[in-house]
């Protein structure tokens, strides 16, 4: 069988890529430890033979002789309309807990009067973001990329949005900050020279968040980019050093539309099938 390799790096990552002719991918390589994963056993031999001749040194860890037996993965029920997160618009949660709050004009003429901010007025102004944000995801599909909005998770926390198609698959937390100027760095942001914010750990937990639960449904490996959207922004900066998160305006979010060869249209219909089922994220 004649494999075609391709290499990929990005954020710290560099791979060799064995694809079949239809581009479909059968295994990949650390270029950096050798270490070769299957994704499809029939190909192993394959694999291993044109990996190794593509390898630095053709110094690879072989895995065993023989394919590991497939690991018994839970199933999800059958999707219903209740379940199906791709219903959801973006800014879904927030939305939710402002109609919960029963915030009403008055109390809305009353903060403002006092110049006083409130917990509503956080959630508006996040939701304006989010919907911003989804508008632009929204015109990814043309692309081949899937999108979900505002992913529920535990302790009344959500993802903002979820994008998946062939250049991987991004966990997008976005942040609303009108005419602010905004500095990132490898951690923590700043708001106008003002008190750090963790958005950047948070994003990269996040994205391991997300890694735990689509691997424990796909039966192959899903690597997750974690990416802040800034929204309204005068100034944005980030460090030359922050290469773990990526960093946008909401107008940016258009240059992953032409990335890919990461993962084939089977499985992105695989990740994105999982991503959209509810109770996926229960335990999430």
């Amino acid at each position: 069988m004649e494999l075609k390799v391709t290499r990929w790096k990005r954020y710290g990552h560099d791979r060799l890529y064995a694809n079949l002719p239809d581009g479909t991918s059968v295994g990949w390589a650390d270029v950096r430890t050798g270490e070769i994963t299957i994704l499809r056993a029939e190909y192993r031999d394959d694999v291993i033979a044109v990996l190794t001749k593509h390898l630095p040194n053709h110094a690879v860890p072989v895995p065993p002789a023989e394919a590991p037996a497939a690991v018994a993965r839970p199933m999800l029920p059958p999707l219903t309309p209740a379940d199906d997160l791709a219903a959801n618009p973006p800014g879904e949660a927030l939305r939710n807990r402002l109609a919960e709050s029963g915030s009403g004009v008055l109390e809305r003429v009353v903060a403002r009067l006092l110049r006083r901010s409130t917990e509503c007025d956080s959630w508006r102004k996040g939701l304006a973001g989010e919907r911003r944000v989804g508008a632009e995801l929204n015109r990814l599909s043309r692309h081949g990329w899937r999108v979900l909005h505002s992913i529920p998770l535990a302790n009344k926390v959500d993802i903002d949005h979820l994008l998946i198609g062939p250049g991987g698959v991004f966990s997008i937390n976005t942040k609303h900050h009108h005419k602010r100027a905004v500095w990132v760095g490898d951690d923590a942001v700043k708001v106008d020279h003002g008190k750090p914010a963790p958005y950047a750990r948070k994003s990269r937990a996040e994205a391991k968040r997300v890694v735990r639960v689509l691997e424990r449904y796909c039966a192959f490996p899903v690597s997750v980019e974690p990416v802040l959207v800034f929204v309204g922004v005068t100034d944005l900066k980030v460090v030359a050093t922050q290469l773990r998160v990526r960093v946008y305006q909401e107008r940016q979010v258009a240059a992953l539309a032409p990335l890919s060869g990461v993962l084939t249209a089977e499985q992105v219909e695989q990740v994105y099938s999982v991503a959209r089922h509810r109770q996926a994220w229960r335990l999430g």
